[in-house]
């Protein structure tokens, strides 16, 4: 069966764990296990300059294959006027999160943070994660479930995790009930109550204070996380606990 036009595919996901956003078309196979002759006709026809980062780095890929793996890029009306003629700017996304996915559009697969040398994991991992944001953007949940994956692999062999300065982007452009939040509102949770780490809910004050979201997602997983043990009555606390008063000084209050 040779290449289809993108306007023929009938095939579809949706995502049930955000609100209803409709039936969105996705790729039927892996790009790496299409017939050589589909692959060959997704890159006879016209091409698409794209823009990524600050720095507007330039890609031009085929327009056919992009349409293939999503629906994104189809629409020249999408992303709020900034697709003309062709061009498409994702400047306030990641070169480095771009690369990997311009390697699974024409091969299908990105590389295993495990054969990667240790001074490079954290580094791919961080990619990973910015990977997924532009993935959730771009609705592409196979490369999606890919990069959280690498993600949390790279941060178990970094023995490294991601501070508030890499979890607050991801609060701020992702839904509610998002999978990479639950992931990072835990990481957070457990560097908080680990006895060892030099983090408390101090450290994460930028994210508490941008997202009540953040705030209730590391709450519930504390309570998870520690099996909902319940904390002394403080109303039953005796003495001047509550008072303001030097500790040296008897309290007035007796």
């Amino acid at each position: 069966m040779g290449y289809q036009s993108s306007d023929s595919w009938d095939s579809f996901f949706q995502d049930f764990a955000y609100a209803d956003q409709g039936r969105t078309r996705m790729a039927n196979i892996n790009i790496a296990d299409v017939p050589a002759k589909t692959f060959a006709e997704l890159l006879c026809g016209s091409v698409m300059d794209i823009y990524v980062g600050e720095s507007k780095r330039h890609w031009c890929l085929h327009r056919d294959l992009l349409s293939y793996h999503t629906p994104y890029f189809r629409d020249q009306h999408q992303t709020e006027g900034k697709q003309k003629f062709g061009k498409i700017e994702l400047l306030e996304e990641d070169p480095k999160a771009f690369e990997l996915l311009v390697k699974w559009l024409y091969q299908g697969k990105i590389d295993d943070v495990s054969d990667m040398p240790m001074e490079k994991k954290w580094d791919y991992a961080d990619a990973c994660q910015k990977l997924y944001v532009l993935c959730d953007k771009l609705y592409m949940p196979q490369l999606k479930n890919i990069a959280i994956d690498q993600f949390r692999k790279g941060c178990h062999e970094a023995g490294l995790v991601p501070g508030p300065e890499e979890i607050k982007p991801i609060y701020d452009t992702t839904p509610p009930r998002s999978p990479i939040r639950k992931l990072v509102s835990r990481i957070a949770a457990r560097q908080i109550m680990d006895p060892e780490s030099e983090s408390d809910a101090g450290t994460y004050r930028m994210c508490f204070e941008a997202s009540a979201d953040f705030a209730i997602d590391v709450i519930d997983a504390i309570r998870q996380g520690s099996g909902a043990k319940l904390f002394h009555d403080p109303t039953e606390d005796s003495g001047c606990f509550y008072h303001e008063h030097e500790s040296a000084l008897p309290c007035e209050v007796g």
